[in-house]
């Protein structure tokens, strides 16, 4: 595997490094020793699937707040996406920039997605599915979003005929001052067992 450091802090493409012969290929889309080398969660605890049947289809934007430490290795694994982050850690030197990638079963990357960065996805083809691994367990209690088209972040969606959940069309506009108070709230609360490092 390369890993390669994009625009956001802490945030990685991982390519797959495939050993060719006759019948296709062979190549390891994980691995705890190379992950632990980069400093990266190398043990996930929960892996999930996303199908999604149409063209257009816009999941996201979501994070755990803290004290979850769920970071995420996304792969789309049929069909193509545009992977959208959203740093969302006061601390760090990319606050509140975005980043965007184009994930697809013909590149085969996969991008890390530290805790604190909002993820979603806009799918660029029908019947697209995307693979999830991540480094914490799912808390209801600590989900958040941010709006999908918030003027705040200008994310530029390609294709304007989106399908979405209501849950997620219906997310308030991003408030800097509150989402601040309230992280620094959650970052002060007491620590929960987290997965494994």
């Amino acid at each position: 595997m390369k890993f390669e450091a994009l625009g956001l802090a802490d945030v990685m493409r991982v390519a797959l490094e495939p050993k060719p012969d006759e019948r296709g290929f062979f190549a390891r889309t994980f691995c705890a020793r190379e992950f632990s080398a980069q400093r990266l969660p190398s043990v996930p605890v929960q892996c999930s699937i996303s199908y999604n049947a149409r063209r257009g289809t816009v999941r996201g934007l979501h994070f755990q707040w803290p004290p979850s430490q769920e970071a995420k290795l996304v792969r789309c694994v049929r069909g193509e996406l545009q992977e959208v982050l959203v740093d969302l850690r006061p601390d760090s030197p990319t606050y509140l920039k975005t980043e965007t990638v184009v994930l697809s079963d013909v590149n085969r990357d996969s991008v890390y997605v530290p805790p604190g960065v909002a993820h979603g996805f806009q799918t660029l083809r029908d019947h697209t599915e995307v693979l999830y691994q991540m480094s914490d367990y799912f808390d209801p209690e600590l989900q958040g979003e941010v709006r999908w088209n918030d003027a705040r972040f200008g994310i530029h969606w390609p294709i304007n005929d989106i399908v979405i959940s209501q849950r997620d069309a219906q997310c308030a506009p991003f408030d800097q001052t509150a989402y601040e108070g309230e992280y620094a709230r959650r970052r002060g609360s007491l620590p929960r067992p987290s997965g494994p490092a």
